[in-house]
């Protein structure tokens, strides 16, 4: 590996990183698509790491909140989003129990009135059928979506 090489692709990857809350995995994807040696790859995220540019706890956080407050998922979207992105577990529990339980009811709430005023159909089963799939597919939680649902 020359030097050159890897400063150069430092300087890259530290912009790219200034730009928005990245994890180790879109930096690896990142620089992997500029055909950077693997070697490299990893002193760089190394690097990175101990500069705080990347750390993959702060992106945990900052995606929980992102995705739940703009995406509206549900914490089992938002759990495989970030298992995609190789965060583990350990590292999610924390920001994923953050989420304010009322809040989060709130939303499927909302979520799940605004599906029902769009589905149309007299059959009571496909109704609930069309509704409990969308939210499902925003990963809310079935029993949480049974809760709602009893309750409207």
């Amino acid at each position: 590996m020359e030097t050159e090489d890897f400063e150069k692709y430092l300087l890259k990857a530290q912009s790219y990183c200034s730009r928005a809350e990245k994890c180790e995995s879109d930096v690896r994807t990142y620089l992997y698509k500029q055909h950077v040696a693997s070697e490299t790859i990893e002193k760089i995220v190394d690097s990175l790491k101990g500069d705080k540019f990347v750390d993959n706890e702060r992106y945990a956080r900052a995606f929980v909140s992102d995705a739940f407050k703009f995406n509206k998922w549900g914490r089992l979207k938002i759990r495989q989003a970030l298992l995609a992105k190789g965060i583990s577990d350990k590292i999610m529990a924390e920001p994923l129990s953050e989420i304010d339980e009322t809040e989060y009811m709130s939303l499927l709430e909302s979520l799940v009135k605004s599906k029902l005023k769009s589905v149309r159909g007299d059959d009571e089963y496909k109704v609930k059928a069309s509704v409990f799939r969308f939210a499902y597919s925003r990963g809310f939680e079935p029993e949480l979506v049974e809760k709602v649902w009893e309750k409207i």
